[in-house]
């Protein structure tokens, strides 16, 4: 990455405020998400965690770390990987560098193309463009847990493996 470019992130990242994090985000977001996800997993066997971050920490984001590797990083930190099924799915959302990544494991990997997961990524970053993070978050968790329950239907009941609540780093 040229210089300029990586100092220009670097600041984007440094300068990103919890507030600002807080604002796209606010508490009746997180519980109506919560609710969504804890919603969608007693339709199906996947584990769903979004995970809002306002920016990378500056060692990482002057690195050059990319949005993909931040959230590769952070499922393993969760424990995403950990489940029984090997169906967990990280949905990262970077403010500073206005990016999505979804992580799935093994498990949903071998059924759940990259172009797919891309989509439900563009469903949140054009919804984030006009300011709808609550919306379009809603959206997109909406599109994974349809997709889980395609491939990874409930076999009824069964323990929630990782917390539903959304993670603001």
């Amino acid at each position: 990455m040229e210089e300029p470019n990586r100092l220009r992130r670097a600041l984007r990242h440094l300068l990103s405020t919890r507030n600002e994090a807080e604002r796209a985000f606010p508490p009746e977001a997180l519980t109506a998400i919560t609710e969504a996800i804890t919603a969608g997993e007693q339709t199906h066997r996947g584990e769903v965690r979004l995970i809002v971050e306002k920016g990378m920490p500056l060692s990482l984001a002057w690195a050059g770390v990319t949005t993909r590797q931040r959230a590769i990083a952070l499922f393993a930190d969760y424990g995403i990987w950990d489940t029984e099924d090997n169906c967990g799915v990280l949905i990262y959302v970077n403010l500073a560098d206005r990016k999505v990544d979804i992580i799935a494991d093994r498990g949903i990997d071998r059924k759940i193309d990259a172009a797919t997961w891309q989509g439900v990524c563009d469903t949140m970053t054009r919804g984030f463009a006009s300011g709808e993070f609550h919306a379009a978050t809603l959206a997109a968790i909406a599109q994974v847990n349809q997709l889980l329950r395609q491939h990874f239907p409930s076999g009824g009941a069964r323990p929630n493996e990782l917390p539903d609540r959304p993670v603001m780093l």
